[in-house]
């Protein structure tokens, strides 16, 4: 009590005590999944005039399609429930362009003469024009042969790269024939079916279970309306909708009828959105093509060196004559250039290719296989690719509140189900008895009531035939069957009900709430004695079977595992637990918002690549994450089965389509899986990586032979003025390269680390090898034209029994010369394809056979060749014998070159780099995985799709640009909102009230 005195009232009377107050029952909020809502709002605009001004639409905070009220809606689109004039439909198609997605069509002949515009290719194509236009004259006729074998090799290059490009799947294409055909449409007040693509803004649609939603649309009636936009936004459970709501352009009506007014349509709609950033980079360079860039630079510039010092040399040193200083100078180019290079890798990508297709992986671009070696990090849808969508009871959480035990409430659940026409809850609740038939079994049914959504609940009354009792169950939401509840309902059961359904929540799951009672009598619309509480039922969409292991193995191989979902927060970290991915996952904001301030992530880049995953994205958020994740260094593979996936799988360095995945996502993807789950993948990471080993060694190889070439000849025509017939190289080239395609088959081992193309190491060894094997070349003609060694000991002779040579370009010297340099090189690939001693790591069948057989071929036209246009001259068996002990005695030290190579230049340029990662990453600068990265000056040129050939089409009429635009990266309802507003009110169709 307090002592101060309480004032009189009115008139001198104190006031009464007041009545203590009972206490108010607090409401209970069952708050069950996934039930938040963003309510209507309002055009924060003057509604009084439809002309609104471009610069308010693009405004979202003051208009939105999505959601604002439906009233303005019909005042934005300037239409009304009867629905467009026909005059006024055709308008707006001029003003927005029909329904669909438009594709661009490349011209077949532009695109076959694209994969001859490189660099590589320039060369080939200048050796070709040297032979064929440059070598005439001085009574010689030009050199047909070399220009024959030159655009053969041209020609097979451009046709494999040609043959694979056009049946690469067109990801736009897949979009556009998703789209569906036809449209109920209101005009005039009339309702007729038209083609969907005939669909302009403001147009009244109508449809029902089983049709596809033909544009973005605000419902004005709904019946019953289930809609799955799982392919669309990710979301496992279709989603009820109401007037009001909108339903995305390619969805399915799962349930119910409804009509709509259209917000988007075409490239406009979230589809339509997606398919735009489909093939955004398409102009931009492979990864492989990058690399190609770099060692095709290699070879150009040492190519270059020794073609401009043998052109100051030979002419105006030497001052030869034009044609056998051009003869000279053809050797380089022929044998210098890797002229098959682009040919040997795209043979050794497609026969991986169909090893892959072994394990049920269908490569639709081919080069993916050399990057998905070197990813690092997969980001992986959740919805139907990390989980089965297909919704599942979790027995393991289903929480009693009576006398029943959690089988009897999974039963009396089934009980309350459909049996036929299920929705996918019904279907769930069924699959969880095991056997469907227990779901009607020993019972007969009286009334059923199914899902509404107003009710948001199923019922059933039913006689229980083994006692002859009338019974009802009842399954819905938890705040409307807590209600009906009045019997054994107290506040201990109340209060554990609301923190079970707290606890799923919290962990991604929906409740599903059961309740029963029994009947008085044989009247089955009779009321009951009352409900009872008696279960409560967790839904989710289970992970599939092998997804953890898949995850493991993944890991194992050092690939790390990133969620990145349109489902909710709360479900992708319930998945990940199960999964043991890890549940550090962010809703998609934080990509808008960045992070939080003073928290444990500086930027959106350490939280992106700290990140076990993201959820609540959109098609772009997806982009957005990938793209992120490349500029920090990575190569990102991304899994996905729907069209809301289709934009990051294109994006993606390696895009992987799942079981089961619709057109648009297996359009965008690399690498389409054709069985149910994940494991696949491992197996295609661990057979890419062979691949990569193989592409690796022959790139050793290759810039090694260059080296070889261009070095040991340009010292002999230095040093002797030796004119090596151009043809014999272009033979040694073939034999090689003939060789060198069994490597597409060879037996290596996969690193347990993803590959990086380290070039720096690459030409390390390459210099190394060649000049070794140039010393062996220069060091056997100096034998020959200095000394009479190989005559004293063997008893060799030259032509008509010389004793010596008469010069070097003695056309039996020449012979040698060839024999030598096509025997040590080709051997040379058993010692690049090793990583110990050559003989420790067994070659495959073919490699050896075809290895024997070019040895045999090379031995064969030594002692039999007599060409003589090619200046060259058959050589005894004693001079082949020579031969073959010579390169066998060179071959032998090659090993330890290998292993001094590792033990001193390449541990010291691996050194470097840690150490500067090591500063980069201790002040801050993002680490950078995939050392080959790195941009070439030269890159662009190496891509398929030329921008030169591009614009030549474009001049002549044989190309056109896509109509699809790439459009900034931002929320889909704005876009919706600002086209359709600035359009309309441009070309307003009547004059505002």
């Amino acid at each position: 009590m307090s002592n101060v005195e309480k004032e009189p009232g009115p008139q001198g009377t104190t006031p009464p005590e007041p009545e203590p107050q009972q206490p108010v029952k607090r409401k209970r909020e069952y708050k069950d999944f996934g039930e938040d809502e963003e309510k209507p709002t309002h055009a924060n605009v003057d509604m009084s005039t439809i002309e609104l001004k471009a610069e308010d639409l693009y405004d979202k905070e003051k208009v939105d399609l999505e959601t604002i009220v439906i009233e303005d809606v019909f005042k934005l689109l300037q239409c009304d429930e009867n629905g467009l004039s026909p005059e006024e439909a055709v308008r707006r198609i001029e003003l927005f362009g029909p329904n669909k997605l438009e594709q661009d069509e490349q011209n077949a002949l532009l695109q076959f003469l694209s994969f001859m515009w490189n660099p590589l290719s320039w060369v080939m194509e200048a050796a070709a024009v040297v032979a064929i236009i440059l070598s005439n004259g001085e009574h010689r006729a030009p050199d047909w042969e070399d220009f024959v074998g030159i655009v053969l090799l041209l020609f097979i290059n451009s046709a494999i790269g040609f043959y694979e490009e056009r049946n690469a799947g067109n990801a736009v294409k897949a979009l556009m024939d998703s789209l569906a055909p036809k449209a109920k449409v209101k005009r005039s007040g009339s309702w007729s079916e038209i083609e969907s693509s005939d669909l302009v803004p403001g147009d009244m649609v109508a449809f029902k279970i089983g049709d596809i939603v033909p544009a973005d649309c605000r419902l004005t009636e709904a019946i019953n309306v289930s809609i799955d936009q799982a392919a669309l936004t990710g979301e496992s459970l279709p989603q009820a909708k109401k007037a009001g709501d909108q339903c995305f352009s390619g969805s399915t009506c799962k349930q119910g009828e409804a009509e709509g007014v259209v917000i988007a349509t075409g490239s406009n709609t979230f589809f339509g959105r997606a398919a735009s950033l489909v093939g955004q980079d398409d102009d931009t360079t492979g990864h492989l093509q990058k690399i190609l860039a770099q060692i095709g630079a290699f070879c150009l510039v040492t190519i270059g060196i020794f073609v401009i010092a043998e052109i100051f040399t030979l002419y105006a040193g030497f001052r030869f004559a034009y044609r056998r200083g051009l003869d000279n100078i053809l050797v380089l180019l022929i044998g210098g250039i890797p002229i098959a290079m682009p040919t040997v890798l795209s043979v050794t990508l497609a026969v991986g290719a169909q090893q892959l297709a072994k394990y049920k992986a269908i490569v639709t671009r081919i080069t993916a296989i050399e990057e998905l070696a070197g990813v690092t990090i997969l980001c992986s849808d959740k919805t139907g690719t990390l989980t089965t969508n297909k919704l599942t009871i979790d027995r393991n959480t289903i929480r009693t509140y009576g006398p029943f035990s959690a089988d009897d409430v999974v039963l009396l659940s089934a009980y309350a189900s459909r049996t036929e026409n299920q929705d996918a809850i019904d279907a769930s609740v069924i699959s969880a008895l095991g056997d469907p038939s227990r779901a009607r079994a020993g019972i007969k049914l009286l009334d059923f009531k199914p899902f509404n959504p107003v009710d948001k609940r199923t019922e059933i009354t039913y006689l229980e035939e083994s006692t002859g009792k009338l019974k009802r169950v009842t399954k819905g939401m938890t705040g409307i069957i807590i209600e009906l509840c009045t019997r054994n309902k107290t506040d201990d059961i109340e209060n554990k009900l609301e923190a079970d359904v707290e606890e799923y929540a919290s962990r991604g799951l929906r409740a599903l709430a059961v309740a029963y009672e029994e009947l008085d009598g044989d009247n089955p619309e009779a009321e009951g004695n009352g409900f009872e509480l008696i279960g409560l039922l967790a839904i989710f969409d289970p992970p599939r079977t092998d997804t953890k292991q898949t995850i493991d193995d993944a890991l194992a191989l050092g690939v790390k595992v990133k969620m990145v979902t349109g489902d909710q927060l709360a479900i992708a970290k319930e998945t990940g637990r199960r999964l043991g991915l890890g549940d550090h996952m962010y809703p998609a904001k934080v990509l808008k918002d960045g992070p939080a301030a003073g928290g444990r992530h500086a930027s959106l880049d350490d939280m992106i690549l700290d990140a076990d995953g993201f959820a609540g994205v959109f098609p772009e958020h997806k982009y957005e994450i990938v793209k992120r994740l490349q500029g920090l260094g990575h190569l990102c593979a991304m899994t996905g089965d729907g069209a809301n996936d289709a934009p990051a799988l294109s994006r993606a360095n390696v895009g992987i389509a799942v079981e089961g995945a619709t057109d648009a996502a297996r359009g965008a993807a690399d690498i389409v899986l054709t069985e149910p789950g994940l494991s696949t993948i491992v197996h295609a990471i661990r057979q890419s990586r062979i691949i990569f080993q193989r592409m690796r060694n022959y790139s050793i190889y290759a810039c090694a032979v260059t080296i070889r070439i261009v070095v040991c000849f340009s010292i002999l025509a230095f040093a002797y003025r030796m004119d090596f017939p151009p043809f014999m190289i272009l033979i040694i080239a073939l034999l090689n390269d003939g060789t060198i395609m069994t490597l597409s088959v060879d037996r290596v081992l996969p690193s347990m680390h993803p590959d990086s193309w380290d070039l720096i190491e690459i030409f390390s060894f390459a210099i190394a090898y060649g000049l070794y094997l140039t010393g062996s070349t220069v060091a056997l003609v100096n034998i020959i034209m200095e000394t009479t060694f190989f005559q004293d000991r063997f008893g060799v002779r030259f032509t008509n029994n010389a004793y010596y040579p008469a010069n070097a370009n003695d056309p039996q010297v020449h012979m040698i010369v060839y024999l030598q340099v096509a025997i040590i090189s080709q051997a040379l690939i058993f010692i690049t394809r090793s990583h110990g001693f050559f003989f420790m790591e067994r070659p495959s069948v073919a490699l050896m056979a075809a290895f024997c057989i070019a040895q045999l071929v090379s031995s064969i036209i030594a002692a039999y060749a007599d060409w003589g246009f090619s200046a060259i001259e058959p050589i005894s068996g004693g001079w082949i014998g020579i031969v073959w002990v010579w390169n066998i005695v060179w071959f032998i030290p090659l090993d330890w070159i290998k292993f001094a190579m590792k033990a001193t230049v390449i541990k010291s340029i691996r050194r470097r780099r840690e150490n500067k990662l090591a500063k980069e990453a201790a002040h801050g600068v993002p680490l950078t995985l995939t050392t080959s990265r790195a941009t070439s000056m030269h890159e662009s040129l190496y891509s398929n799709r030329v921008n030169f050939i591009k614009r030549a089409a474009r001049r002549v009429g044989l190309g056109g640009k896509v109509s699809v635009q790439p459009e900034e990266l931002q929320r889909f309802s704005s876009i919706q909102a600002q086209r359709v507003g600035a359009t309309l009110a441009r070309n307003p169709s009547r004059t505002p009230a």
